[in-house]
């Protein structure tokens, strides 16, 4: 369950990707035109309506996203398939189609057949559609049927699967609503400290993959919050200077934090490892500060050095307590780096953008003290901190671009072909199903200049790469 889980965190990488190119149309347009936001200038109103093509449709995005995500071959029939379900699922379960069934005035029908187009929605359908992808795609029929073998009944018997799953929703959904909806009121009803609960359980749930679904309903509009679409559009139910809450906080920790943090493992890593250590490290603090993706960095010691990854989950959520207590509101549209803070400025939502400097500086600080004490209190092994590390350096750099000979390297220490029963890759990580633990060599992977490696379980593999993971993965599948 866990596994399966945490694919679908993976698979919506995808649909996530998507949203930088949102942040950027909507960062511009609002430079463009910061008071009227497209009211007084045709080019910010046609670049605004642009990025809101994206976000208003971002149950769809997940939908398909989630569909080619989880399809064994990741073929676009599984697309197909992905938003027949939604399609079904959102038409069937509308507030009218509702009150006809049951012969009611619409406005008499449960509010939750109203949000029945969100997220979560959109990552079922996907889900369905995948799993009549990867059931049906082989199926041979009777030679009168034979147009419909294989790939071509698979929209079929999604469109009948999604029929079934919209009777069940029926009953289930305005329960499952109830109880989002009364788990994002609790939060929200405890104003700045329901901020840094939330952001503290979003890091901490990093380790599993399930983070995403936190997410869909604090930025979402899965439970009526919507923290990320009301901060950029500014509708109806956005409020200056409390939409954002649920984002801003991510900015002093993965701009400042983290990457102090990585310069406190740097100066806490023994003489003869401070170079080997600084390559993962700098990478990793990076990509956290321009990009916002955290990662490269938080694998580096999540996994060796757990009790400092627990005391980061607790820095962060100080950190969204203390923003959403000052004048301060900031959002992204893929995650809290440069990049994104730039394109905020002048958002709808924004709220004093330059007052990060001063609280990401004092983060700074007091993840780099913190950090430090914890080490070296405790002697946790952070990299370059092992004993049994090899002495020399590693053999290559990511930052080479030498994709074919760092994928050799871990081709060899996952044990080659005949070891290998399953190759994926995610947002950072290449995800492996082999056969045989005892013949992966982690010093062997390691020496490709990766992240790091963890074993989920005797059967699961996964290297920690970073942003390029794909062109690893690329040459790995070559080999296979």
């Amino acid at each position: 369950m866990m596994k399966y889980l945490q694919k679908i965190g993976k698979s919506l990488m995808l649909p996530v990707a998507v949203l930088p190119a949102a942040g950027i149309l909507y960062g511009i347009g609002y430079w463009i035109d910061p008071t009227g936001w497209g009211a007084n200038n045709i080019l910010a109103a046609f670049l605004i309506k642009a990025a809101s093509a994206i976000i208003d449709q971002i149950p769809i995005l997940f939908a398909i996203g989630v569909a080619v995500g989880m399809a064994k071959d990741h073929d676009g029939t599984s697309a197909l398939s992905g938003l027949v379900s939604f399609l079904m699922i959102t038409t069937l379960l509308s507030t009218n189609a509702v009150a006809m069934y049951k012969g009611i005035d619409p406005s008499e029908v449960n509010a939750a057949f109203g949000k029945i187009s969100n997220a979560f929605i959109g990552i079922l359908s996907g889900v369905i559609g995948s799993s009549c992808y990867n059931r049906f795609r082989d199926t041979k029929l009777p030679d009168w049927l034979a147009f419909f073998s294989g790939k071509r009944c698979v929209a079929i018997v999604t469109a009948c699967a999604s029929v079934v799953a919209s009777v069940i929703l029926y009953f289930v959904w305005p329960i499952i609503y109830g109880a989002l909806v009364l788990f994002g009121k609790t939060i929200m009803g405890l104003g700045p400290v329901g901020a840094g609960i939330y952001v503290m359980l979003n890091r901490a749930l990093i380790p599993l993959g399930l983070h995403h679904a936190l997410n869909a309903v604090f930025w979402f509009d899965t439970a009526g919050i919507n923290d990320l679409g009301l901060f950029w559009s500014g509708a109806e139910g956005a409020v200056k200077g409390v939409t954002g809450q649920y984002m801003t906080g991510f900015f002093p920790v993965m701009m400042f934090g983290l990457p102090a943090g990585a310069l406190a493992m740097y100066h806490t890593a023994k003489d003869s490892k401070k170079k080997t250590a600084a390559s993962l490290l700098m990478a990793g603090a990076l990509a956290s500060f321009f990009t916002g993706i955290t990662e490269p960095l938080e694998f580096a010691f999540m996994f060796i050095a757990p009790g400092l990854y627990l005391v980061h989950a607790i820095l962060a959520g100080i950190s969204a307590i203390v923003c959403a207590v000052l004048p301060l509101r900031l959002g992204f549209n893929f995650s809290a780096g440069l990049v994104d803070w730039v394109l905020s400025f002048k958002a709808p939502m924004a709220v004093n953008p330059l007052l990060l400097i001063p609280i990401g500086l004092v983060f700074s600080g007091i993840y780099y003290v913190v950090f430090r004490f914890v080490i070296l209190k405790f002697d946790l092994k952070t990299p370059g901190r092992f004993e049994d590390e090899d002495e020399g350096e590693n053999d290559i750099q990511l930052a080479n671009d030498d994709f074919t000979a760092i994928a050799k390297l871990v081709f060899e220490g996952l044990g080659g072909k005949e070891n290998i029963k399953e190759l994926d890759y995610c947002a950072t990580r290449i995800r492996t199903e082999i056969i045989d633990y005892t013949k992966v060599d982690e010093k062997t992977i390691k020496k490709a200049g990766i992240a790091g490696v963890v074993r989920p379980s005797k059967t699961t593999v996964q290297v920690i790469v970073g942003p390029k993971v794909q062109f690893v993965y690329d040459e790995l599948k070559k080999m296979l």
